[in-house]
């Protein structure tokens, strides 16, 4: 039942970050599209700006006041990229920093409580299974408790993408251990699945802050996916009963 309690919040924060990771995604989108739209309306007026200005020769030789030349065109693109921005932080997926920092917090607390509690129980009576139990939910609160303080340092987060890639490793054999053991229990083989499905995901973070690869529209959704599937719904299975270890 324990391990219900930390799943609800690992499926939540999971979820909120995944939201956060996509809304993120979008404003640096829209953030890197302003630059280029600004240049492209800069030639445009340019180009605009010449001809206007052939027009105003031609009618000045004929005694006609030339035209007022406007930068209109390259006002209203710099303005649509700013409009671009702006509206990439007005939707309901864009997420402060800051904010998205409790959740992490809270699920890294409620992890470690959760350990502690099961490492004194587990090494008090000799339950290997118990300490294992309390070293692997560590692995994922301390995760939390590292994105919400790079979160508050506005760290780039380097160090912590390979902390991500240890933790991917070390999911691969926990979930073949766990597979091996399932018997035909469903709630092992689920978290057995749960282990490669977590080991792809923290992959992806590894991939997305180490390696600086521009996934994190792809990585957001699938951290939305992984919550719900491996984290949210099987907490509510084992509350409810529904599965049992």
């Amino acid at each position: 039942m324990l391990l219900g309690v930390v799943l609800l919040y690992v499926g939540v924060v999971l979820v909120i970050n995944g939201i956060w990771l996509i809304g993120q995604a979008r404003a640096a989108a829209a953030e890197r599209s302003a630059p280029a739209a600004r240049q492209a309306s800069a030639r445009e007026a340019a180009v605009v700006g010449a001809s206007a200005g052939e027009a105003a020769a031609g009618q000045v030789s004929a005694g006609v006041p030339g035209p007022r030349q406007a930068s209109a065109g390259e006002a209203s693109a710099a303005s649509g990229a700013v409009a671009a921005v702006s509206g990439a932080e007005r939707s309901p997926l864009f997420i402060q920093n800051r904010e998205v920092a409790v959740i992490n917090i809270f699920t890294g607390f409620v992890g470690v409580v959760a350990a502690v509690t099961l490492l004194v129980q587990g090494n008090r009576v000799g339950d290997l299974a118990s300490v294992r139990a309390s070293g692997y939910i560590l692995l994922f609160a301390f995760t939390y408790l590292w994105v919400a303080f790079n979160q508050f340092l506005n760290a780039g987060g380097r160090a912590f993408g390979w902390y991500c890639l240890f933790v991917a490793i070390t999911a691969i054999p926990a979930g073949i251990y766990v597979l091996q053991a399932a018997d035909g229990n469903t709630a092992l083989i689920w978290l057995g699945i749960d282990w490669f499905a977590w080991a792809v995901l923290w992959a992806l973070f590894w991939a997305l802050l180490a390696l600086g690869r521009p996934i994190a529209l792809f990585t957001g959704w699938v951290t939305v996916l992984v919550g719900v599937g491996t984290a949210w719904a099987f907490a509510i299975a084992i509350l409810e009963g529904k599965v049992a270890f």
